[in-house]
């Protein structure tokens, strides 16, 4: 049995607007209520969006932020903007209003386009951005929105006559703690050239395989990178592509079952859930359809992967990248045979390693990963951010690690201070921003310590102010304060205390000194 994409496979020449019409009503989509829209429905309700954004007074190059559960809606609006010449900007369902205000103003959103299901959340942060009623856009009922549904109903099938490609937005950290936008140049092709492009390129790298005969179980969030770029590439193949609303262990296998999943994307939080099901659980169901499956965005232990492939055999491959670009990718096979390996650059893909004074170590020694840019990047609005984090033709995203003498990164540590909890990034400078605003805390370090199931957990270290005393009761009414000004997942599960927390001389926090302890007798940091 094939388990991996090669370049043997028929690549595809058509993307999905395309090849809509020959596909009929075969399934594209299958929605977690088992709502069913087909091809050609789906690339019609595109061409209906992009005209709707085009009438909004939406141009090449400008910013669309989209608000959406996991439907197949989602998946339309970010179609829709791909053929419009637009970035696209999913926002996380998780914020709070104020967080989602901050992207809409840093971004300089065109227009906000939301779902009804999230309509609470979607007033409360265009309220906050002072977002003008003609850039509110919603799916269903929402106040001050106008309706995407009667503006859509005023549009033909027939595709738009200009249809340039457009791309997605990222945020990622920043060492402020307030998440930045990687901003990447518009490609020079219309949008189907770039769909049919990208499809193989991501497949291919995520050894996928390219053909229509797969279905694709999104089991992530659409908000995410990973989830989202992964399903419209699968509907560009031709392939079906079934939402989860959330994760569930049980329930994915039982989806898998159902579906005759083949495909599919995972971070090592739902390996661990799924692992963690009784024997006769697990047995009860059968996973023989499966192909490949990927994952991503958070280290996973080696234990959990290799109970993995134990259970679904070496169709579990792997790809390590950031959202600056860059990328490597390992094949369960590969892995087996060096443990713990994030695997080699993908084509067109080049990795270096770099000592602090930028010189290039020898296989074997440690030192910053060096990426080699597919094509440039900035960070929206922080040219020193950008300039810091490029050397020559590279870019380093903070990671630290080595090469072995066959080209296979491993990585050791992480410069950055982000912590990666379930796949999800957490800043820490956000979460003691928060927590510095209790009267009962003087200062405050944010770290993460190490989780069996999640990867790591957010813990917070307190130096209290005079008079507070350093029990149960403080710390709850800590986590209590942060939970009221940050999402849950922000927040410290638990408090410690400490006499003084350590700096330098030039008042830098030591996190790792912080960090240190919790991580002792580990064999990996991250």
């Amino acid at each position: 049995m094939s388990t991996v994409a090669s370049a043997h496979q028929t690549q595809p020449a058509e993307s999905i607007w395309q090849r809509a019409a020959g596909l009929g009503d075969k399934p594209a989509v299958v929605d977690p209520d088992g709502g069913v829209i087909g091809f050609a429905a789906l690339a019609t309700a595109s061409h209906r969006v992009s005209k709707v954004l085009t009438d909004l007074g939406v141009r090449r190059g400008d910013v669309v932020c989209g608000l959406f559960p996991n439907t197949h809606a989602a998946l339309v609006v970010y179609l829709a903007a791909l053929e419009t010449g637009v970035y696209y900007c999913p926002l996380n369902t998780h914020l709070t209003g104020p967080e989602i205000a901050y992207v809409l103003r840093d971004s300089g959103a065109g227009l906000f386009v939301a779902d009804e299901a999230l309509g609470e959340l979607a007033v409360a942060a265009a309220d906050e951005a002072g977002l003008a009623e003609e850039r509110r856009l919603g799916r269903g009922r929402i106040p001050g929105f106008s309706s995407l549904g009667s503006r859509v109903a005023a549009h033909t099938a027939r595709p738009p006559d200009h249809r340039p490609a457009g791309h997605r937005l990222y945020y990622t950290s920043g060492t402020t703690g307030r998440p930045k936008g990687v901003l990447r140049p518009l490609p020079d092709v219309d949008a189907d050239t770039a769909a049919v492009r990208n499809a193989v390129r991501l497949h291919t790298n995520s050894h996928l395989p390219l053909d229509e005969d797969q279905v694709h179980l999104v089991v992530g969030p659409l908000y995410h990178g990973g989830p989202l770029g992964h399903a419209v590439t699968a509907l560009h193949l031709g392939q079906t592509v079934v939402l989860t609303e959330k994760f569930s262990a049980e329930g994915t296998l039982g989806l898998i079952q159902r579906y005759r999943v083949t495909t599919s994307h995972f971070v090592p939080t739902m390996f661990h859930r799924m692992l963690k099901l009784p024997v006769e659980v697990r047995s009860r169901y059968d996973h023989s359809s499966l192909r490949a499956v990927v994952h991503a965005a958070a280290p996973c232990p080696p234990t959990v992967k290799r109970a993995m492939i134990d259970w679904w055999g070496p169709i579990v491959h792997e790809y390590y990248g950031t959202s600056e670009g860059g990328s490597t990718s390992v094949t369960a096979q590969e892995w087996l045979e060096r443990p713990g390996t994030v695997g080699r650059p993908v084509r067109g893909a080049a990795v270096r390693i770099l000592d602090e004074s930028g010189r290039e170590v020898p296989a074997g020694s440690q030192g910053l990963v060096h990426f080699r840019m597919g094509e440039r990047f900035e960070y929206l609005h922080e040219p020193e951010k950008t300039a810091a984090s490029q050397r020559g033709d590279y870019f380093t995203a903070g990671d630290i690690g080595y090469l072995d003498a066959d080209g296979y990164l491993f990585l050791c540590d992480r410069q950055a201070e982000t912590i990666i909890s379930g796949g999800v990034n957490i800043y820490p400078a956000e979460t003691e921003a928060a927590l510095l605003t209790h009267p009962a805390v003087a200062d405050a370090a944010v770290v993460g310590v190490p989780d069996d199931e999640w990867g790591e957990q957010v813990r917070a270290v307190v130096q209290l102010t005079e008079g507070h005393v350093p029990d149960e009761g403080t710390a709850q009414d800590i986590i209590d304060h942060c939970r009221a000004a940050l999402s849950s997942f922000k927040c410290p599960r638990q408090v410690d205390f400490v006499a003084v927390l350590p700096y330098t001389a030039t008042g830098k926090l030591l996190r790792r000194e912080v960090r240190a302890p919790y991580w002792q007798g580990r064999d990996h940091t991250i």
